[in-house]
């Protein structure tokens, strides 16, 4: 259980300026004498929890996510940290504000691919001001080129603070100090990430020559899929030093895992601190052992198989997607994932993300590309931070890692 928890005059106080009539308490919490003096004074119910909540609507896929990320705590980014001894406590900025110390903007976002994801970065960095210049590059005539126009028209209505530029050459790579990666083929309904290994990795290489050539400092965050096997790809094919490639992995991962820990137990987003490891696919795993809902372990909630029915709609939230569209994938919450990021590159956010980096010794593994918790800086990777797993995370994490490395040594 996640132990007890004393509920004070601190806390009747805090409800009170909350403007919080009741106070949930919940199995095993003590409530001082003080606390239910001070609560009955200010008209504050002391409720036995947990408290039955209207059960969250259903909405698709792709409109749950949405809304998760944008009403999503970034608490679990300190991870750490000491505070109240959660390992996944911290703090992190809210996103892009004008003037913000230590906040910088890219001189040049170049992104590789203008399909849905691609689009979506290129209009949230647009309206946050997190670029100078934005790239788009697509193999399909004229997309790259009519998006990149249609933004600037946005430009006209104070929508975006950027110029744009688009087309098929790779040549618009020239002078990015951050490439994202999102081109390649999608998933079919019913095909895993893997099949699109041989295809994708074609993709990345040609991608991976011009990078080196035009933009030989950038930071590239690697979308494509399998993400975690194409990761290693451009890191091979660049010849860059792992600091520099990334790949957008846990941070969507680790939201998926939260909004369905929210629905399961009826509370907001915002009330969950959890995190995703591994690889982006079937060897994701959450990290029960530290999930937190409302401070308290799961099962201060959640019953083991409301837990389990949690992971598993973490894990196959990218498939149902895919299942739905029939052609293509998920595309505005890996974009929102991608500016999560992006926004740690820049200083806007700070803490540990999860993404996707080459390990050489961490977590007892080296040499393959696996979903870990990072901080990030302008140059890419900072330190990678190692959480104190349980030893079946752990396993877990190796065999993710072994799985990965097996599909890389079979890519052609």
């Amino acid at each position: 259980m996640g132990g007890r928890r004393v509920i004070g005059v601190e806390s009747v106080e805090d409800a009170r300026r909350r403007g919080r009539r009741t106070i949930e308490i919940l199995r095993g919490d003590i409530v001082t004498a003080l606390a239910k003096e001070s609560a009955e004074r200010l008209g504050i119910r002391l409720v036995q929890g947990p408290i039955e909540r209207a059960p969250a609507p259903e909405a698709e896929g792709h409109l749950v996510l949405q809304r998760a990320l944008w009403r999503r705590s970034a608490r679990w980014t300190g991870i750490g940290s000491d505070r109240q001894g959660d390992p996944l406590a911290g703090e992190s900025t809210k996103g892009f504000v004008g003037g913000m110390k230590g906040v910088r903007r890219f001189a040049k976002l170049a992104l590789v691919g203008a399909g849905g994801v691609g689009a979506n970065i290129a209009q949230i960095a647009a309206m946050r001001g997190m670029a100078e210049e934005i790239a788009l590059i697509d193999i399909s005539p004229g997309l790259a080129a009519a998006l990149a126009l249609d933004l600037e028209h946005a430009g006209g209505m104070g929508g975006n603070a950027a110029s744009f530029v688009g087309g098929e050459s790779l040549d618009l790579l020239d002078g990015a100090d951050v490439v994202v990666m999102s081109a390649g083929r999608s998933r079919r309904p019913g095909m895993e990430r893997s099949e699109l290994a041989a295809v994708n990795a074609r993709v990345i290489r040609q991608a991976a020559n011009a990078i080196r050539t035009l933009a030989p400092r950038a930071v590239v965050i690697v979308i494509t899929n399998p993400l975690d096997e194409m990761t290693l790809e451009m890191l091979r094919a660049t010849g860059f030093e792992r600091e520099r490639v990334l790949g957008m992995s846990g941070t969507l991962d680790s939201a998926r895992l939260r909004q369905a820990l929210a629905q399961a137990a009826r509370v907001d987003a915002g009330d969950i601190d959890a995190i995703a490891l591994g690889s982006h696919g079937r060897e994701m795993i959450p990290i029960i052992s530290l999930a937190r809902i409302r401070g308290r372990s799961l099962d201060a909630f959640l019953s083991p198989a409301e837990i389990e029915s949690c992971i598993h709609k973490a894990i196959n939230g990218g498939g149902e997607i895919v299942a739905l569209k029939k052609t293509g994938s998920a595309t505005i919450a890996p974009a929102h994932a991608t500016i999560e990021i992006l926004d740690h590159l820049r200083g806007a956010r700070h803490g540990a993300v999860p993404v996707s980096v080459m390990l050489a010794g961490e977590y007892g593994i080296e040499g393959v590309a696996v979903g870990v918790p990072a901080h990030l800086g302008s140059k890419g990777l900072v330190d990678i931070v190692e959480l104190p797993l349980d030893d079946r995370e752990r396993e877990r994490l190796k065999a993710a890692a072994a799985a990965i490395r097996r599909r890389c040594e079979g890519i052609g």
